[in-house]
């Protein structure tokens, strides 16, 4: 008697648990991957560096260094992608090829393409040979010509290496335009000035051929290279972005010839090499920083990421004192265009369901966690959220039959940072953050959150200010999307999702 009055005493403590702690979970739902559209990348290769176009018809061509694994003494021919909305790509193969080791180009780096005023294309780029060239350094520049832009020819003899007084070896990255209000053209590189460190120095140029140097256009004394520089114009400022440190940057100017000011905080996504090597390039009325997210590091989901990836492109957005913001394309609304039912239970702790919206609130002792179900391969989800001033909530992904564990992506206020280190809920207090980006939560009491989701990549934006994109290889293959509190209280309202029409 004693044995069974023991199991029916087990059994009804049991019960008892489950029913207070009302955890459950929406049922799994099948899951397939889905060939990249909004973020290319080359079959067993990887994007590199880009150098966005824009053509008479409306079509941005992104040209990219092409990378692998087995790079050997010549790599980074450069190839092509051509898009007109930013989620149907055409891959155009190689268009430039990297030369022999006895030329300057065994190895090639990341330049610019523009069209001169004949209308002639142009393509100058980074020669790189370790040899260093008899002397005259590693890296120079080179330049192609094309009328197709398809088959380009190299012209040798106008290359030219670093000036006196810089560095021989650290000389890259060309960026051409043609300047109308100076009748001319410049070239931008990234240079290193013994003292003064990574700069940008200008060139101009009548013809192409025969280059000026004008001296460094930005020196900010701060970092060792100030890699890929671009200069363009967004109202009445003008605007310079440039890579060091894994992390692309910008400086600010009200004259295009400077002074230029990097702002207190200049970085629009996230750092270690989440977004790098960005350039812009101007679509349809609208600006876009174009780059990439590097491939994963040697562990999944670890917040480390290689040089390397798969295209990443941002919208640009000017705030009205001048600072940049970036959005998700806004042709990404095309493409999004079929509704997904909002749903959503109670999985663990504190929370509350209401039409289209969560209410979640974090205690010492438990986590407050929404269940919404599998996520798609492909997925648009926007939400307005409310943090408390200390608050640490976001998303959650796992959660399946298969695999309960839940890693985060985490709106930080306590930390004012936004970021994704594949840390589970209850390591997020043992730990510091690896991957990340700063934001302020105290300009604004709600903030519009918008999640990209193209198989593991997550691209997440808020308040057309920041992004912060990940991989997140837990989010994939049957994983859940969920809602959670770590910490403090969160709103998270106005939930839409949609998925390709």
């Amino acid at each position: 008697m004693r044995k069974y009055l023991s199991l029916i005493i087990i059994v009804a403590v049991v019960l008892t648990l489950v029913s207070c702690s009302g955890g459950k979970s929406l049922p799994d739902e099948p899951y397939e991957a889905v060939p990249y559209r909004l973020y290319p990348i080359p079959e067993d290769a990887y994007v590199g560096d880009t150098m966005p176009f824009v053509t008479e018809d409306g079509t941005l061509e992104l040209y990219y260094l092409y990378d692998t694994d087995h790079n050997g003494q010549a790599y980074h021919p450069i190839w092509k992608y051509s898009t007109k909305n930013l989620y149907e790509y055409q891959d155009h193969g190689m268009v430039l090829n990297f030369g022999l080791m006895s030329d300057p180009d065994p190895a090639i780096g990341t330049g610019s393409v523009m069209q001169d005023q004949d209308g002639l294309y142009h393509l100058f780029y980074t020669g790189h040979n370790d040899t260093g060239n008899s002397g005259m350094g590693k890296e120079c520049v080179m330049h192609a010509v094309s009328t197709d832009r398809q088959n380009w020819t190299k012209v040798p003899e106008d290359t030219f290496f670093s000036p006196d007084g810089y560095e021989k070896d650290d000389f890259r990255d060309p960026e051409v335009f043609w300047v109308e209000e100076e009748q001319c053209y410049w070239l931008l590189i990234a240079a290193r000035e013994k003292i003064m460190g990574g700069v940008v120095a200008k060139y101009t140029s009548t013809d192409l051929k025969n280059w000026e140097f004008k001296g460094p256009i930005f020196a900010p004394h701060a970092q060792y290279m100030l890699e890929c520089p671009d200069l363009f114009r967004m109202g009445d400022k003008y605007y310079l972005t440039y890579s060091w440190d894994c992390v692309t940057y910008y400086a600010v100017a009200d004259d295009r010839n400077g002074p230029f000011t990097a702002p207190e905080d200049n970085v629009l996504d996230g750092n270690g090499f989440i977004f790098y090597a960005a350039k812009t390039a101007e679509l349809n009325g609208n600006r876009y920083l174009c780059g990439w997210l590097g491939r994963a590091g040697l562990t999944e989901d670890s917040g480390i990421y290689q040089w390397a990836g798969n295209v990443l492109n941002h919208q640009l957005v000017q705030k009205e004192d001048g600072r940049l913001g970036v959005k998700a394309p806004g042709t990404f609304k095309e493409y999004f265009a079929a509704d997904k039912a909002f749903q959503a239970v109670k999985k663990e702790g504190n929370v509350k369901i209401k039409d289209n919206s969560v209410i979640l609130k974090a205690t010492d002792k438990a986590y407050a966690v929404a269940d919404m179900g599998t996520r798609p391969a492909e997925l648009l989800l926007e939400c307005d959220v409310r943090l408390d001033e200390n608050g640490v909530a976001g998303f959650a992904f796992g959660g399946s039959e298969n695999d309960e564990t839940l890693t985060v992506l985490c709106l930080d206020a306590k930390r004012n940072l936004l970021h994704y280190e594949g840390y589970e809920m209850q390591d997020l207090s043992r730990f510091d953050p690896v991957a990340f980006t700063y934001f302020d939560f105290a300009e604004n009491d709600i903030h519009h959150v918008t999640l990209v989701c193209e198989n593991e990549i997550v691209v997440m934006y808020i308040d057309d200010a920041k992004a912060f994109s990940s991989r997140i290889r837990h989010s994939i293959n049957g994983a859940h999307i969920c809602l959670f509190a770590e910490e403090g209280s969160a709103e998270f309202t106005n939930i839409t999702m949609k998925l390709p029409q």
